[in-house]
């Protein structure tokens, strides 16, 4: 065993899990992409949330140079991950009843919006009340998760619902449960999650299939530029002011 054969072993092992959902989530993602040109179109916001590492894809198509600039992160305090201390709270606020109402009826969401939830298990307290909050009030929601995991463990929600059966669109990421994708003998634990990589992925698509159905009904999407090339700054400048009542991160 060497650590060059683990890292290629990584590798062989995300890039055949981006081509199972290239193919077997085409619909899915075609989708969710005709739902975020259709929220555009009608003047609708668009919000993602995740909790934890499912935050990290959230954040990824936020204020992002070639996304659309009216993509915005829906924040619950404590659990984005490892920025609080110490870090098992995170985990824990997933499991609290309540914070996901609390949460939405004090955002800027509202009906006609389209709501990402990204959630690896989908079988926590907060995705799946999220899901279902967005849904009672109005909004559309995609939900990005496992079904494995619906398959083969128990939610944690009091109506043994998983966040699958809360959504518009669901995005199956194909990640198997535990989300480690090698293991090798003197090593009792498997490790080399995949998970954000590929949800990421799965989330570009998204947003590119997205900017795609924008063009062909003749709308210019509000694609941002990078503030590192000539223009850019102007770019954004004028596409932020055009759509400031859609943009919540400045």
């Amino acid at each position: 065993m060497s650590d060059n054969t683990l890292a290629s072993d990584f590798f062989d092992a995300a890039i055949g899990l981006l081509q199972q959902v290239r193919d077997a989530e085409a619909e899915n993602i075609a989708a969710a992409g005709k739902l975020i040109a259709d929220t555009v179109a009608e003047g609708g916001r668009i919000f993602a949330f995740g909790a934890g590492h499912s935050s990290l894809p959230a954040q990824d198509v936020v204020y992002r140079a070639g996304g659309l600039a009216v993509m915005n992160l829906l924040v619950v305090p404590g659990v984005l991950g490892v920025d609080v201390r110490p870090a098992t709270l995170g985990s824990a606020l997933e499991r609290v009843g309540g914070l996901a109402g609390t949460v939405l009826d004090s955002s800027p969401a509202r009906a006609g919006d389209t709501l990402f939830v990204i959630s690896l298990s989908g079988r926590n307290e907060l995705p799946v009340e999220m899901a279902m909050n967005a849904r009672a009030l109005g909004l559309k929601v995609v939900g990005l998760t496992s079904v494995a995991y619906a398959e083969s463990t128990r939610s944690r929600h009091s109506t043994g619902t998983f966040l699958r059966d809360h959504c518009d669109v669901v995005l199956d990421s194909h990640i198997g449960v535990g989300d480690a994708e090698l293991e090798v003998p003197g090593i009792e634990a498997r490790f080399a999650p995949s998970s954000t990589v590929v949800t990421s992925a799965m989330m570009q698509a998204v947003v590119a299939t997205a900017a795609g159905e924008l063009a062909r009904r003749g709308i210019d999407p509000p694609l941002l530029r990078s503030g590192n090339v000539d223009g850019g700054h102007a770019w954004n400048a004028h596409v932020m002011a055009e759509y400031a009542d859609r943009i919540f991160y400045r």
